[in-house]
């Protein structure tokens, strides 16, 4: 065991110090430095160093077998070992260039470094090409104007990420990066990108990479957001710990889908969280043979051979090599071409060409002609193992090879591994990989994640109020007869279909009957309720304490009171469509045109002829009156001064006539509908007693009455329930009240057919879900509101409990006219014909007299001749009882 053990450090010694293996370095006066980052540490292994390193020196040694010279010079290397810290690396690149002439610096890896790292070449005039640096502001080539990158820039990163997001629909995320240049250019990046997009970062949390922990509790910060994408914008060291941190805090697969900027190795977790790890995706940069993009096969091929040559054991065979080494070999290749090319388009190539004022302290040294040497770099273009290589005159990213790959963990037999999914070439969209893999989205499904928080599984504790026919209760016998309560109506019909679509478990709390919605609203936001479902209408002082969902009713306010059964009766109301002043002014305009009338056709006229003036006036009166009402009259104007008056009268016919009807027509329909008042204007002016109007306390009708009517003042007659509300009405303790439509149109067509809506609906305003604030579920909620509006199925919801009436409709509502309502026009008529009868007795009163005399004085005559003819017929008989007697009587004889 102990020799086992004495072999396996010996092995990872010589994994780690590789120089021993390698040839001289310092072979050449002509040489260049190459900075590596030391990640050997118990989260990740030194990958991308090794393979790095060992690159940069294969392309070098490649150079010496290519006899690519300087002055006749083979061109050497010296490397070192940063460790992050950026003094270091600092003065590890001072004590090199101190030491021997370096003329060119191949890294740093990391973007902190390379900010001070690139102004200190800047200082001393050599050029710095870094591997794996991708800060967006190391871009900037007036800033920069010795940096030059073979890696994409984190604003390409930004960019395919862009991309991905709108490839999947996903609109927000939470981004977490670390406190350094490479995890602040991320964020800079991301969130312009992002911004120009459409697309949303929720939240930014920063990762402190000294005491590697996060500023705030990571796990509420992402339980508490609405969204489930997280982008993890660090190194892959601290990849390792956070993702080890989401695992035992569970806030991985299947909530969440983690977007990871770098790979991790996957055996650095227990198999037990394999499971969660599921579902992850990564997003790399990659060479051009991955994507199918052109590479320089022969170059690659030869530098592999000579990293096998030198140092074997640390090759892990051509598709194992991180793609930051291939960065590092065109990087190292794009150096040396530069310094062969600078000295062969020099005529005659001398020492002071590529010279380098010495000094002892470093930042003191100077190359002679860094100028040159910037301009051949800018110019330089061949096909590297990583893709095509050429640099930007205005920034210091090649020109092309920008090329990116989406790797997603999956599950194998007994293990989990990264495969590649989608591929992205030159700022193209994403494309399949040609392993034409699908992805594998956490919760082991192949349906993409929305990319928000998800109900599904979650209990909500639903307050709701009993609010017909919002939300009622009923009691039901089952077949045992047992009673029970249940809860029936729209809310419970909507908690119904909205579980189905987001299947959350609910648990319905029923508030008592006296709570008031302003309490309910404050139980809520006191966290004894999740949400709240009614008539609970959104106002702008309930969302300073919660939100809202989208509307899932919309409303207004109506005025309710008692219908009025009993009509009064107007005998002057056909008289109402003209004015008193507009009759005052017809009568005289009537009695001007007979005295005209009378004047002008007196004498010319036969119908005034041989007349008194009091009868031609009358006579002129009629005419003119009849004119007016369009009938005219049994004589016609003979003159022309009266015809003209006649004309005249006609205008006025025509306009006073169609007025008339106009409005009596009118008048009649509103008196057919008339209520004490006709809207909420009459409430505002007082036309009802303020104390005589119930307003429900603790709701929107309080607050519109204190903001609209009464100006703050509580003068009205306080209510505590809708059902009070009712009740007050029919027995008289108010006289009208506000009610939302859709509920006061249930009850006064369902249950109290003795009560009505009256006026025009005022006060618009929707019914939502109220929510707490910032709650993580809203968007999901709001989606499936809408989708549920959007198919009509609320619709049909809000016609099966608001559309059923059984009450039946009331006479008042009839369209004809009752007898109440021209019953004055009759009693008018009626006085006509006695006055006309009284006309006539008086036109006739001789007559009259005389008959009456005649009827009585020959009454008296007939009486008395009657009188004398029954004396007369007496006698007769006695004396024919007589007549057997010798000598009759003289009054006999004289009968």
């Amino acid at each position: 065991m102990q020799y086992l053990l004495l072999l396996l450090i010996i092995k990872l010694l010589a994994v780690k110090y590789t120089d021993a293996t390698w040839p001289p370095s310092k072979i050449s006066n002509i040489q260049l430095l190459g900075l590596f980052q030391d990640t050997s540490n118990e989260f990740e292994s030194n990958t991308i160093s090794i393979h790095s390193q060992a690159m940069f020196k294969a392309a070098i040694l490649l150079s010496q077998q290519f006899n690519l010279t300087i002055e006749g010079q083979l061109i050497g290397w010296q490397s070192a070992i940063t460790d992050g810290d950026v003094i270091n690396t600092l003065s590890s690149a001072c004590r090199a260039i101190t030491n021997s002439n370096i003329f060119g610096i191949i890294g740093p890896a990391l973007s902190r470094e390379a900010h001070v790292i690139a102004n200190f070449a800047k200082k001393i005039g050599i050029p710095v090409i870094s591997y794996a640096a991708t800060d967006p502001d190391l871009s900037d080539r007036i800033v920069y104007p010795a940096f030059y990158r073979t890696v994409p820039s984190d604003y390409t990163a930004a960019l395919s990420m862009t991309k991905l997001f709108i490839r999947f629909n996903w609109t927000s995320c939470i981004i977490i990066y670390q406190n350094d240049a490479f995890g602040s250019g991320g964020v800079k990046a991301i969130t312009e990108v992002f911004y120009n997009a459409g697309l949303m970062i929720t939240k930014s949390i920063l990762f402190d990479i000294m005491t590697h922990h996060t500023r705030d509790d990571l796990r509420n910060e992402l339980i508490s957001s609405t969204t489930r994408l997280i982008i993890l914008w660090t190194e892959a060291i601290y990849t390792s710990l956070i993702l080890q941190y989401a695992i035992d805090h569970d806030v991985v697969g299947p909530k969440f889908t983690w977007i990871l900027r770098h790979n991790v190795r996957l055996n650095s977790f227990n198999r037990n969280s394999y499971e969660k790890l599921i579902g992850i995706l990564t997003i790399d940069p990659t060479i051009g043979g991955v994507v199918n993009r052109p590479i320089n096969s022969t170059l690659l091929d030869a530098a592999y051979n000579i990293w096998k040559q030198y140092e074997p054991e640390s090759f892990p065979g051509p598709k194992q090599v991180d793609y930051h080494a291939l960065y590092a070999f065109d990087a190292t290749w794009s150096l040396i071409q530069s310094l062969n090319q600078f000295c062969f388009l020099i005529t005659n190539c001398s020492v002071s060409y590529v010279s380098i004022l010495n000094s002892s302290f470093c930042f003191d040294h100077r190359f002679l002609h860094a100028n040159g040497l910037s301009e051949t770099i800018m110019n330089i273009k061949f096909l590297g193992v990583s893709g095509p290589i050429e640099f930007s005159v205005n920034l210091t990213d090649r020109i092309n090879g920008d090329y990116y790959i989406v790797q997603n963990i999956q599950s194998f037999a007994n293990h989990i591994d990264y495969v590649p999914v989608l591929e992205w070439a030159d700022s193209n969209d994403w494309k399949l990989s040609s392993q034409k893999a699908n992805i594998v989205w956490p919760g082991n499904t192949f349906i993409p994640p929305t990319g928000h928080a998800s109900l599904a599984g979650v209990k909500l504790r639903i307050g709701i109020i009993e609010s017909p026919p919002f939300t009622m209760t009923k009691t039901v016998i089952d077949e045992f007869g047992k009673s029970s309560t249940k809860i029936i109506g729209f809310v419970p019909d909507l908690i119904d279909l909205l579980q189905k679509n987001m299947e959350f478990i609910p648990q319905l709390l029923l508030a008592s009957s006296n709570q008031t919605y302003s309490r309910l609203i404050n139980a809520l936001e006191n966290g004894d309720y999740d949400i709240l479902i009614g008539d609970i209408t959104i106002t702008a002082t309930r969302r300073e304490l919660v939100s809202f969902s989208s509307s899932i009713f919309d409303s207004s306010l109506r005025i309710i009171m008692r219908k009025n059964t009993a009509d009064s009766v107007d005998f002057l109301s056909y008289l109402k469509p003209f004015s008193f002043g507009l009759w005052i002014l017809l009568f005289i305009a009537s009695v001007y045109a007979a005295i005209l009338i009378c004047l002008l056709e007196r004498h010319e006229n036969e119908a005034l002829q041989a007349k008194s003036i009091i009868s031609s006036v009358a006579m002129s009166l009629w005419y003119s009156v009849g004119t007016i009402m369009g009938y005219g009259a049994d004589f016609h104007a003979r003159t022309a001064a009266g015809r003209l008056v006649t004309l005249g009268l006609y205008f006025l016919s025509l306009v006073l006539v169609a007025t008339y009807t106009a409005n009596l027509t009118s008048n009649l329909t509103i008196s057919m509908s008339k209520s004490i008042i006709s809207g909420i204007d009459d409430i505002k002016i007082g036309k009802i007693p303020f104390h005589r109007i119930g307003i429900h306390v603790g709701t929107t009708e309080e607050e519109y009455y204190l903001r609209e009517i009464s100006g703050g003042s509580r003068n009205y007659y306080p209510i505590k329930s809708y059902e009070e509300i009712y009740h007050s009405l029919l027995n008289g303790t108010v006289d009208a009240s506000f009610i939302d439509t859709g509920a006061g149109e249930y009850m006064t067509s369902t249950i109290y057919c003795n009560l009505a809506l009256v006026g025009a609906d005022f006060d618009k305003s929707a019914f939502g879900i109220v929510l707490p604030k910032r709650w993580i579920y809203g968007q999901e909620l709001d989606v499936t509101i809408l989708s549920l509006r959007e198919s009509g199925v609320l619709h049909d919801l809000k016609r099966k409990w608001f559309q059923t009436k059984f009450c039946s409709e009331p006479s008042a509502t009839s369209t004809r006219a009752a007898i109440e309502t021209v019953c004055g026009l009759f009693i008018t008529f009626a006085i006509i014909t006695v006055l006309s009868l009284l006309l006539f007795i008086w036109r006739q009163r001789f007559s009259i007299r005389d008959y009456i005399l005649k009827r009585v004085f020959g009454n008296i005559s007939l009486a008395t001749q009657d009188i004398s003819s029954i004396e007369h017929s007496n006698k007769l008989s006695e004396c024919s009882e007589n007549s057997n007697q010798t000598f009759p009587s003289e009054a006999c004889s004289s009968a």
